[in-house]
This record gives structure tokens, sequence and C-alpha cells, in this order.
């Protein structure tokens, strides 16, 4: 990729081609207005239930080229692992070696570009240093555009996600968990106080591909998201398949995990009332369920 291509890609962001602005002159206030933009209305049209309209803005979300540019910025310059390369030894940690990347990303790469192997590499695991788990590393390009894929697949499910899930999605954490437990065995209408509290044993491991996949359907980007699920884990040198799971440490990791999650609610036999057309209330005597992620707590209490 010559600096001409790389400028003109960049500079068509940001105003007339041939101004050629480097990468630390890129508006990025204005890039992250128009991925803003783009996926609340993704959002709403999921949660209008126009599935048509929702697909149409999904390939205009990963045809955006201010989603491109964004999404490398967070992979190369924010994220804990940016200096951390995949099988390929490669990183992103200049402005010149960023803005190439973009531009083979805006350039169509994404149309034809193979997922290759994830690292792995084992690490302590939080709260207790005698046990490790696996971490997966994907390439820099792979994490890229499972950034620019993320932002077109997640705001489409966080119109249909389950109210008590609170683990991997935007705006939510740990605290607003904590709350919903609270105000569900606080109330003074809670009945039968007993909580079932269950972890999810190795949940990114054990993935179910084909589950998730008709889960995601039609989405554009599902080829892409099929081959990385598939592309295979290259560990203390040795190759191994991968016949399920998705790498806990790729980007899109924790949105596909709460995918393939989606529906515990229904399966607990979890009910709401309605008021007005809109979920607000568990119904008397239905069980309550809160879920960060691969932890759960359940329970037969209601609040009014």
């Amino acid at each position: 990729m010559t600096t001409t291509t790389v400028s003109t890609v960049v500079g068509a962001v940001n105003g007339p081609d041939g101004l050629a602005p480097d990468w630390d002159a890129i508006d990025w206030g204005s890039c992250r207005a128009e991925v803003e933009r783009l996926r609340r209305r993704i959002f709403t049209a999921s949660r209008d239930g126009d599935r048509a309209r929702v697909r149409n803005l999904q390939k205009l979300m990963l045809r955006s080229r201010s989603n491109v540019l964004l999404s490398v910025r967070q992979v190369t310059q924010r994220n804990a692992g940016r200096s951390t390369a995949g099988v390929d030894g490669q990183v992103a940690l200049t402005s010149t070696t960023r803005a190439e990347l973009a531009a083979r990303i805006l350039s169509g790469e994404m149309k034809t570009w193979s997922p290759l192997p994830v690292r792995r590499v084992h690490i302590p695991k939080a709260g207790d240093k005698t046990k490790l788990r696996p971490l997966g590393i994907p390439v820099m390009m792979d994490r890229c555009l499972q950034a620019v894929v993320r932002n077109a697949l997640e705001p489409e499910w966080e119109a249909q996600f389950e109210a008590r899930s609170y683990g991997f999605r935007p705006g939510r954490g740990c605290h607003d968990a904590i709350e919903a437990i609270f105000a569900t065995l606080g109330s003074r209408s809670a009945q039968r106080l007993w909580i079932l509290d269950a972890d999810l044993k190795a949940a990114f491991d054990r993935i179910d591909h084909q589950h998730l996949m008709s889960m995601i359907g039609s989405f554009p980007g599902a080829g892409l998201i099929w081959q990385w699920l598939k592309a295979g884990v290259i560990d203390k040198g040795s190759f191994f398949s991968s016949e399920e799971g998705t790498p806990q440490g790729g980007v899109i990791s924790p949105c596909l995990l709460n995918i393939a999650l989606h529906g515990l609610e229904h399966a607990a036999g979890v009910r709401y009332e309605r008021s007005g057309g809109v979920k607000r209330l568990t119904k008397r005597a239905s069980p309550v369920v809160v879920r960060y992620a691969d932890d759960l707590l359940a329970g037969p209490s209601w609040i009014s």
C-alpha cells in the first residue's frame, strides 16, 4: 500500500480528495457521531421489528468509513492488547501503520480477507492466580474487522436482549446487576427468597457454532463470523481446529457470547406483565434471572 493511496482514502473522510491529512488530523468527533447515529438507527429498526431495514442499515455500517476508522483506532490505540501481536507478529503502533491498515479495509479487503488462527496464551485467572485461563489473540486485521462487524451486529441485539442481562453490554456494568439483585430481594412483595448461583463453565469455549449462526441469521457479516469461529488456534506452535466456542480475547467474542446465551429467561420460565405493550414487571410467582456474562443468579421471586 503506497502513501498516496492511504492519504487519498483517509482524506476522503474529512474533506475533498487531495487534502491528504495524516492519521492524527482525522475529525474523530464527526466519525463518532456518524457511527452512533447509524447504531441508533439499527437499534430502532430492530426494536420496531423492521428486519429489512435492519439489514440495509447494517450493510451501510459495514461500508462506513467512519466505522472503519474508529474501529482501527480502538483496536490499535485504545485497547489494552494493542501492542500484543497475533500469529503474524504484526502490530500497528504508529500513525502511518494505522492509516495503512484502515486503507486496506476501506479498499475492500474485508470481502476477500481469510481470517488467520488465533494465538493462544494462558494468563492467571482473576481471583485465583493459581489457575490459568486461555486467551485467544487474533491478528491485528481480524481484530479491526471484528470491531467493524460488531458495530453493525451489536445494536440489532441490544434492542432484543433480556432486561436483566448486564455483562459485556454498552452502558451497563456489574453495579447495574447488583442493583437489580437488590431491587428484587429488597422488595416487600418478594416471595420464596432462595437463590441459585450459577457459573457457566468455559462458556466462551463451549458455544455451539450452529446454534450461534442460527441466532445471527441473515446478518450481512455472518460469513465472516463463521470464518472467525472456524479459524482455529495456534497453541505452543501446534494448530488445533475450533469445532466449538469463540476465542476469549476476540473483539467480537463478548457480543457473540451474549447472543448465544440470549433466551435464558425464556428457558427459565420468566414471565412479564405488559403495560401499554411494553414489558416492565415480572408476573407474580415468576422466577427472576439476573445474568452478567456467563454468571447468573436465579430465584422464584416476584417484585411489584
